[in-house]
Protein backbone atom coordinates (compact mmCIF):
# COMPACT_ATOMS: atom_id res chain seq x y z
CA UNK A 1 0.00 0.00 0.00
CA UNK A 2 2.87 2.37 0.76
CA UNK A 3 4.41 1.77 -2.69
CA UNK A 4 0.98 2.37 -4.31
CA UNK A 5 0.37 5.62 -2.43
CA UNK A 6 3.84 6.83 -3.39
CA UNK A 7 3.20 6.01 -7.04
CA UNK A 8 -0.17 7.75 -7.22
CA UNK A 9 1.04 10.87 -5.44
CA UNK A 10 4.19 11.04 -7.50
CA UNK A 11 2.34 10.65 -10.79
CA UNK A 12 0.12 13.57 -9.87
CA UNK A 13 3.15 15.65 -8.97
CA UNK A 14 4.99 14.78 -12.16
CA UNK A 15 2.02 15.48 -14.40
CA UNK A 16 2.16 19.09 -13.29
CA UNK A 17 5.89 19.23 -13.89
CA UNK A 18 5.63 17.87 -17.41
CA UNK A 19 3.26 20.65 -18.43
CA UNK A 20 5.43 23.36 -16.92
CA UNK A 21 8.95 22.40 -17.93
CA UNK A 22 10.93 21.89 -21.08
CA UNK A 23 12.13 18.36 -21.80
CA UNK A 24 14.98 17.28 -24.07
CA UNK A 25 16.10 13.95 -25.45
CA UNK A 26 19.40 12.29 -24.60
CA UNK A 27 20.80 9.18 -26.28
CA UNK A 28 21.40 5.81 -24.62
CA UNK A 29 22.14 2.32 -25.87
CA UNK A 30 18.67 1.21 -24.72
CA UNK A 31 16.79 4.01 -26.44
CA UNK A 32 16.36 7.78 -26.06
CA UNK A 33 15.92 9.26 -22.61
CA UNK A 34 13.54 12.11 -21.82
CA UNK A 35 15.30 14.60 -19.53
CA UNK A 36 13.27 17.29 -17.77
CA UNK A 37 14.57 20.11 -15.60
CA UNK A 38 12.11 20.48 -12.73
CA UNK A 39 13.82 23.16 -10.63
CA UNK A 40 16.69 25.59 -11.14
CA UNK A 41 18.59 27.81 -8.71
CA UNK A 42 19.19 25.28 -5.95
CA UNK A 43 22.37 26.19 -4.08
CA UNK A 44 24.70 23.17 -4.14
CA UNK A 45 22.02 20.56 -3.42
CA UNK A 46 23.44 17.41 -1.81
CA UNK A 47 20.83 14.80 -0.84
CA UNK A 48 17.24 13.73 -1.59
CA UNK A 49 14.56 11.53 -0.03
CA UNK A 50 10.99 10.85 -1.16
CA UNK A 51 8.15 11.10 1.33
CA UNK A 52 5.25 8.61 1.17
CA UNK A 53 2.96 11.28 -0.33
CA UNK A 54 5.31 11.79 -3.28
CA UNK A 55 6.94 15.02 -2.11
CA UNK A 56 10.71 15.17 -2.27
CA UNK A 57 13.05 16.41 0.46
CA UNK A 58 16.19 18.14 -0.85
CA UNK A 59 19.15 19.42 1.15
CA UNK A 60 21.25 22.41 0.15
CA UNK A 61 24.80 22.43 1.46
CA UNK A 62 24.58 25.93 2.94
CA UNK A 63 22.11 24.59 5.52
CA UNK A 64 18.67 24.57 3.91
CA UNK A 65 16.21 21.68 3.74
CA UNK A 66 13.37 22.04 1.23
CA UNK A 67 10.32 20.15 0.06
CA UNK A 68 9.63 19.87 -3.66
CA UNK A 69 6.08 19.31 -4.90
CA UNK A 70 4.11 20.20 -8.04
CA UNK A 71 6.92 22.16 -9.62
CA UNK A 72 7.60 24.29 -6.54
CA UNK A 73 10.08 24.40 -3.68
CA UNK A 74 8.93 25.13 -0.16
CA UNK A 75 10.53 27.82 1.93
CA UNK A 76 13.39 26.39 4.02
CA UNK A 77 12.21 23.98 6.69
CA UNK A 78 12.91 25.25 10.20
CA UNK A 79 14.56 23.21 12.94
CA UNK A 80 17.57 22.22 10.81
CA UNK A 81 20.84 22.23 12.80
CA UNK A 82 23.56 24.83 12.40
CA UNK A 83 26.14 23.49 9.96
CA UNK A 84 29.83 23.97 9.25
CA UNK A 85 29.38 25.38 5.73
CA UNK A 86 32.98 25.43 4.55
CA UNK A 87 34.67 23.60 1.69
CA UNK A 88 32.79 20.34 1.20
CA UNK A 89 31.01 20.75 4.54
CA UNK A 90 27.44 21.79 5.25
CA UNK A 91 24.04 20.14 5.30
CA UNK A 92 24.52 16.84 3.48
CA UNK A 93 22.30 13.75 3.26
CA UNK A 94 18.66 13.22 4.19
CA UNK A 95 16.69 10.02 4.78
CA UNK A 96 13.28 9.18 6.21
CA UNK A 97 12.51 6.55 8.81
CA UNK A 98 11.23 3.20 7.45
CA UNK A 99 8.17 3.80 9.64
CA UNK A 100 7.73 7.42 8.52
CA UNK A 101 3.95 7.22 7.98
CA UNK A 102 3.60 6.57 11.72
CA UNK A 103 6.46 8.59 13.25
CA UNK A 104 7.31 11.33 10.66
CA UNK A 105 11.02 11.02 11.53
CA UNK A 106 13.62 12.57 9.20
CA UNK A 107 17.38 11.97 9.51
CA UNK A 108 20.06 14.44 8.42
CA UNK A 109 23.82 14.28 8.15
CA UNK A 110 25.83 17.46 8.32
CA UNK A 111 29.26 18.87 9.02
CA UNK A 112 29.36 19.92 12.66
CA UNK A 113 31.87 22.47 13.93
CA UNK A 114 34.16 21.66 16.83
CA UNK A 115 37.16 23.20 18.52
CA UNK A 116 39.93 24.99 16.59
CA UNK A 117 37.67 25.47 13.53
CA UNK A 118 37.68 21.72 12.83
CA UNK A 119 34.58 19.73 11.93
CA UNK A 120 33.19 16.23 11.66
CA UNK A 121 30.10 14.44 10.37
CA UNK A 122 27.05 14.36 12.66
CA UNK A 123 23.63 12.71 12.41
CA UNK A 124 20.46 14.36 13.68
CA UNK A 125 16.84 13.33 13.54
CA UNK A 126 13.60 15.22 14.05
CA UNK A 127 9.88 14.89 13.47
CA UNK A 128 8.60 16.65 10.37
CA UNK A 129 5.45 18.60 11.24
CA UNK A 130 4.33 20.91 8.48
CA UNK A 131 7.40 22.92 7.50
CA UNK A 132 9.27 22.36 10.77
CA UNK A 133 11.48 19.71 12.35
CA UNK A 134 10.57 19.31 16.02
CA UNK A 135 11.90 17.16 18.86
CA UNK A 136 15.32 17.18 17.21
CA UNK A 137 18.28 15.37 18.73
CA UNK A 138 21.81 14.51 17.66
CA UNK A 139 22.27 10.74 17.37
CA UNK A 140 25.94 10.55 16.40
CA UNK A 141 29.07 12.67 16.20
CA UNK A 142 32.23 11.73 14.32
CA UNK A 143 35.13 11.90 16.74
CA UNK A 144 37.69 13.26 16.92
CA UNK A 145 36.80 16.22 14.70
CA UNK A 146 39.63 16.49 12.18
CA UNK A 147 38.21 18.06 9.01
CA UNK A 148 39.11 21.53 7.83
CA UNK A 149 36.45 21.24 5.12
CA UNK A 150 37.12 17.95 3.29
CA UNK A 151 35.91 14.35 3.13
CA UNK A 152 32.77 14.09 5.25
CA UNK A 153 31.32 11.05 3.44
CA UNK A 154 27.78 11.24 4.80
CA UNK A 155 25.27 8.92 3.09
CA UNK A 156 22.45 7.40 5.13
CA UNK A 157 20.92 3.95 4.48
CA UNK A 158 18.52 1.85 6.54
CA UNK A 159 18.90 -1.92 6.39
CA UNK A 160 16.07 -4.45 6.53
CA UNK A 161 16.39 -4.73 10.31
CA UNK A 162 15.89 -1.00 10.76
CA UNK A 163 19.53 -0.26 11.58
CA UNK A 164 21.05 2.89 10.12
CA UNK A 165 24.29 2.84 8.13
CA UNK A 166 26.27 6.10 7.91
CA UNK A 167 29.30 6.56 5.65
CA UNK A 168 32.14 8.66 7.07
CA UNK A 169 35.04 10.22 5.17
CA UNK A 170 38.54 10.30 6.60
CA UNK A 171 38.57 14.12 6.73
CA UNK A 172 41.59 14.09 4.39
CA UNK A 173 43.61 12.56 7.25
CA UNK A 174 44.50 9.38 5.37
CA UNK A 175 45.90 7.02 7.97
CA UNK A 176 42.98 7.55 10.37
CA UNK A 177 40.93 5.26 8.11
CA UNK A 178 43.01 2.40 9.56
CA UNK A 179 42.63 3.49 13.20
CA UNK A 180 39.77 1.68 14.93
CA UNK A 181 39.74 4.19 17.78
CA UNK A 182 38.88 6.96 15.27
CA UNK A 183 35.62 7.40 13.37
CA UNK A 184 37.29 8.64 10.20
CA UNK A 185 37.14 6.56 7.01
CA UNK A 186 34.49 4.19 8.33
CA UNK A 187 31.03 2.85 7.62
CA UNK A 188 29.15 2.75 10.90
CA UNK A 189 25.90 1.05 11.91
CA UNK A 190 23.70 2.45 14.66
CA UNK A 191 20.14 2.07 15.87
CA UNK A 192 17.59 4.71 14.82
CA UNK A 193 17.87 6.25 18.29
CA UNK A 194 21.68 6.36 18.14
CA UNK A 195 22.26 3.19 20.16
CA UNK A 196 24.76 0.48 19.19
CA UNK A 197 23.54 -2.85 17.80
CA UNK A 198 24.90 -5.70 19.93
CA UNK A 199 26.08 -7.63 16.88
CA UNK A 200 28.29 -4.86 15.49
CA UNK A 201 31.72 -6.41 14.83
CA UNK A 202 33.74 -4.36 17.34
CA UNK A 203 31.33 -4.30 20.26
CA UNK A 204 33.25 -5.15 23.45
CA UNK A 205 36.66 -4.36 21.96
CA UNK A 206 38.62 -1.93 24.15
CA UNK A 207 40.66 -0.51 21.26
CA UNK A 208 37.86 0.02 18.74
CA UNK A 209 34.73 2.13 18.43
CA UNK A 210 31.58 -0.03 18.70
CA UNK A 211 29.75 1.93 15.99
CA UNK A 212 32.15 0.70 13.28
CA UNK A 213 30.84 -1.72 10.66
CA UNK A 214 33.78 -1.57 8.21
CA UNK A 215 36.91 0.55 7.82
CA UNK A 216 39.66 1.59 5.41
CA UNK A 217 37.40 3.90 3.38
CA UNK A 218 38.45 7.25 1.91
CA UNK A 219 35.38 9.40 1.21
CA UNK A 220 32.22 7.33 0.60
CA UNK A 221 29.58 9.57 -0.98
CA UNK A 222 27.28 6.91 -2.37
CA UNK A 223 25.42 4.13 -0.56
CA UNK A 224 22.31 2.07 -1.17
CA UNK A 225 20.76 -1.19 -0.02
CA UNK A 226 20.59 -3.80 -2.75
CA UNK A 227 16.85 -4.54 -2.89
CA UNK A 228 17.37 -8.12 -4.09
CA UNK A 229 20.02 -9.23 -1.59
CA UNK A 230 19.61 -6.80 1.31
CA UNK A 231 23.34 -6.05 1.21
CA UNK A 232 24.76 -2.55 1.62
CA UNK A 233 26.66 -1.23 -1.42
CA UNK A 234 28.97 1.76 -1.04
CA UNK A 235 31.15 3.72 -3.42
CA UNK A 236 33.93 6.07 -2.46
CA UNK A 237 36.15 8.71 -4.01
CA UNK A 238 39.69 7.65 -4.71
CA UNK A 239 42.40 10.29 -5.05
CA UNK A 240 43.57 10.66 -8.67
CA UNK A 241 41.95 7.47 -9.89
CA UNK A 242 40.91 4.54 -7.76
CA UNK A 243 37.22 5.33 -7.13
CA UNK A 244 35.74 2.12 -5.73
CA UNK A 245 32.48 0.23 -5.29
CA UNK A 246 32.46 -2.09 -2.28
CA UNK A 247 29.95 -4.32 -0.52
CA UNK A 248 31.10 -3.67 3.04
CA UNK A 249 31.10 -6.69 5.32
CA UNK A 250 31.16 -6.56 9.10
CA UNK A 251 34.63 -5.96 10.49
CA UNK A 252 36.41 -5.97 7.12
CA UNK A 253 39.22 -3.60 6.10
CA UNK A 254 38.85 -1.96 2.67
CA UNK A 255 42.42 -0.81 2.56
CA UNK A 256 42.66 2.96 2.31
CA UNK A 257 45.35 4.33 2.32
CA UNK A 258 47.42 1.12 2.47
CA UNK A 259 46.07 -0.19 -0.81
CA UNK A 260 44.58 1.85 -3.64
CA UNK A 261 44.28 1.94 -7.42
CA UNK A 262 44.80 5.71 -7.36
CA UNK A 263 47.73 8.08 -7.04
CA UNK A 264 48.13 11.45 -5.38
CA UNK A 265 46.92 14.62 -7.10
CA UNK A 266 50.55 15.64 -7.67
CA UNK A 267 51.12 12.49 -9.72
CA UNK A 268 53.14 10.69 -7.04
CA UNK A 269 52.21 7.52 -5.20
CA UNK A 270 50.14 7.71 -2.02
CA UNK A 271 52.82 7.82 0.72
CA UNK A 272 51.21 5.12 2.88
CA UNK A 273 50.31 2.79 0.01
CA UNK A 274 52.14 -0.50 -0.31
CA UNK A 275 50.36 -1.75 -3.44
CA UNK A 276 46.85 -2.12 -4.82
CA UNK A 277 46.49 -5.46 -3.02
CA UNK A 278 47.52 -6.74 0.41
CA UNK A 279 46.63 -9.67 2.69
CA UNK A 280 43.77 -8.95 5.05
CA UNK A 281 42.45 -6.07 2.95
CA UNK A 282 39.41 -6.35 0.71
CA UNK A 283 39.35 -5.68 -3.00
CA UNK A 284 36.63 -3.50 -4.53
CA UNK A 285 34.06 -5.21 -6.72
CA UNK A 286 34.58 -2.40 -9.25
CA UNK A 287 36.84 0.62 -9.64
CA UNK A 288 37.48 3.54 -11.96
CA UNK A 289 40.84 4.72 -13.30
CA UNK A 290 40.83 7.58 -14.11
CA UNK A 291 38.51 8.90 -11.43
CA UNK A 292 34.93 9.93 -12.18
CA UNK A 293 34.32 11.26 -8.62
CA UNK A 294 31.16 9.22 -7.91
CA UNK A 295 28.38 10.67 -5.77
CA UNK A 296 24.95 9.20 -5.10
CA UNK A 297 23.79 5.66 -5.81
CA UNK A 298 20.43 4.07 -6.58
CA UNK A 299 19.25 0.60 -7.59
CA UNK A 300 16.44 0.50 -10.14
CA UNK A 301 13.78 -1.91 -8.86
CA UNK A 302 10.50 -0.21 -9.78
CA UNK A 303 9.22 -1.65 -13.05
CA UNK A 304 10.21 -5.17 -14.11
CA UNK A 305 9.27 -4.36 -17.71
CA UNK A 306 11.72 -1.47 -17.90
CA UNK A 307 15.05 -2.09 -19.64
CA UNK A 308 16.59 -0.44 -16.57
CA UNK A 309 15.25 -3.02 -14.16
CA UNK A 310 18.06 -4.60 -12.12
CA UNK A 311 20.54 -1.83 -12.95
CA UNK A 312 22.55 0.38 -10.59
CA UNK A 313 22.91 4.12 -11.22
CA UNK A 314 25.74 6.34 -9.96
CA UNK A 315 26.19 10.09 -10.36
CA UNK A 316 29.58 11.56 -11.20
CA UNK A 317 30.96 14.97 -10.23
CA UNK A 318 34.29 15.38 -12.04
CA UNK A 319 33.08 12.93 -14.68
CA UNK A 320 29.93 15.03 -15.24
CA UNK A 321 27.70 12.10 -16.13
CA UNK A 322 25.24 9.51 -14.95
CA UNK A 323 26.64 5.97 -14.95
CA UNK A 324 24.41 2.97 -15.61
CA UNK A 325 25.80 -0.35 -14.38
CA UNK A 326 24.45 -3.76 -15.32
CA UNK A 327 24.71 -6.43 -12.64
CA UNK A 328 25.08 -10.18 -12.41
CA UNK A 329 24.52 -10.92 -8.75
CA UNK A 330 27.27 -9.09 -6.87
CA UNK A 331 29.28 -8.46 -10.04
CA UNK A 332 29.20 -5.46 -12.37
CA UNK A 333 29.35 -6.67 -15.94
CA UNK A 334 28.72 -3.56 -18.04
CA UNK A 335 28.94 0.22 -17.76
CA UNK A 336 27.23 2.91 -19.81
CA UNK A 337 27.91 6.64 -19.41
CA UNK A 338 24.87 8.87 -19.86
CA UNK A 339 23.97 12.59 -19.99
CA UNK A 340 27.56 13.65 -20.68
CA UNK A 341 26.40 16.33 -23.11
CA UNK A 342 24.90 18.40 -20.28
CA UNK A 343 28.21 19.06 -18.52
CA UNK A 344 26.65 18.86 -15.02
CA UNK A 345 28.17 17.58 -11.80
CA UNK A 346 25.62 15.01 -10.64
CA UNK A 347 25.61 14.93 -6.84
CA UNK A 348 22.81 12.48 -6.08
CA UNK A 349 20.51 10.09 -7.91
CA UNK A 350 17.30 8.52 -6.61
CA UNK A 351 14.86 6.12 -8.21
CA UNK A 352 11.45 7.75 -8.01
CA UNK A 353 8.30 5.80 -7.17
CA UNK A 354 6.98 6.68 -10.65
CA UNK A 355 9.84 4.79 -12.34
CA UNK A 356 11.89 7.85 -13.33
CA UNK A 357 15.32 8.78 -12.03
CA UNK A 358 15.75 12.03 -10.13
CA UNK A 359 19.09 13.84 -10.18
CA UNK A 360 20.48 16.93 -8.50
CA UNK A 361 23.43 18.88 -9.84
CA UNK A 362 26.20 20.32 -7.70
CA UNK A 363 26.41 24.01 -8.58
CA UNK A 364 25.58 27.43 -7.21
CA UNK A 365 22.60 27.29 -9.57
CA UNK A 366 21.96 23.57 -9.09
CA UNK A 367 19.07 21.72 -10.72
CA UNK A 368 16.60 19.01 -9.93
CA UNK A 369 16.17 16.85 -13.02
CA UNK A 370 13.97 13.93 -13.97
CA UNK A 371 15.09 11.24 -16.41
CA UNK A 372 12.43 8.95 -17.87
CA UNK A 373 13.62 5.45 -18.79
CA UNK A 374 13.67 4.30 -22.41
CA UNK A 375 10.41 2.69 -23.45
CA UNK A 376 12.13 -0.36 -24.86
CA UNK A 377 15.58 -1.57 -25.72
CA UNK A 378 17.01 -0.38 -29.01
CA UNK A 379 16.96 -2.97 -31.81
Amino acid sequence: MLRLSLLLASLAMIGSDARAQNAVSSPSSLGPLRVTTLVKNLTHPWGMAFLPDGRLLITERAGRLRLYSNGKLSRPITGVPAVYASGQGGLLDVEIDPDFPKNQLVYLTYAEAGADDMAGTAVMRGKLIGNTLVNTRVLFRQMPKLSSGAHFGSRLVFDRSGHLFVTLGENNQRITAQHLDHLQGKVIRIKPDGGIPKDNPFVGKTDARPEIWSYGHRNPQGAALNPWTGKLWVHEHGPKGGDEINIPQAGKNYGWPKITYGINYNGLDIPEAVSNKAPGMEQPIYYWVPSIAPSGMSFYDINKKSPWYGNLFVGALAGQMLVRLELDGDKIIKEERLLKEFGYRFRDVQTGPDGSLYLITDAADGRLMKVDPPKQAAR
